[in-house]
């Protein structure tokens, strides 16, 4: 399972990757994409930036001072380290890549991935939730006699949730492969042959 820090400096360089931002902007972009459940603080972000400034993945420069504040705002930028970083964490395929807490941000910043790499990401995350449904669903049919029925809702919603992610992983994958095949089997143009000097004219 990827840890927490791993996850910001994932999200932190996909961001940076698309321009500078000072630390107001950068939370306030990664808490829509983390998502309500894991809003970020800043006692969880400075530590990180810094460890990242530390390891020369990001850097720090002064912003031209606004109209209202005569003080420099510092923004953060990525690196030629960081760019290197940030490709290299966006082609792992493994576990970790398709884990709750990874796979968000991993789709968020899917365009700097090739197809290759998407797919196998895509589907190792429909296997994860395959496996989790399974065992929920067994769990659901031993248990339904023994809980009440807003203890059942609970499992049924969690069992719904997991399906509607299935399909819809389901109809990515499918539009990946025909992408891919629709690029394989783009058709070559018959060559054409050279008109004769008599009838060219």
């Amino acid at each position: 399972m990827a840890r927490r820090g791993e996850t910001i400096e994932l999200a932190v360089l996909g961001l940076l990757h698309e321009g500078p931002m000072h630390g107001y902007e950068l939370r306030k972009r990664l808490n829509l994409m983390l998502g309500w459940g894991r809003l970020l603080s800043y006692g969880s972000l400075y530590p990180a930036l810094k460890k990242m400034l530390r390891g020369n993945l990001i850097e720090e420069v002064a912003a031209p001072a606004g109209p209202v504040s005569r003080r420099q705002r510092i923004v953060y930028q990525v690196t030629d380290k960081g760019t290197e970083e940030f490709s290299r964490l966006m082609s792992e395929v493994g576990p970790a890549a398709w884990e709750d807490d990874n796979f968000d941000i991993r789709f968020r910043f899917f365009s700097s991935t090739d197809m290759e790499i998407r797919l196998r990401v895509l589907e190792g995350r429909r296997s994860r939730l395959q496996e989790r449904l399974d065992r929920v669903q067994r769990e659901l049919a031993m248990t339904q006699k023994e809980v009440d029925r807003y203890a059942a809702e609970l499992q049924r919603h969690g069992v719904e949730s997991v399906e509607r992610e299935v399909r819809w992983l389901s109809d990515l994958i499918n539009a990946e492969r025909g992408a891919q095949g629709h690029s394989v089997a783009k058709p070559i143009p018959p060559t054409q042959t050279p008109t004769s000097p008599s009838t060219s004219q």
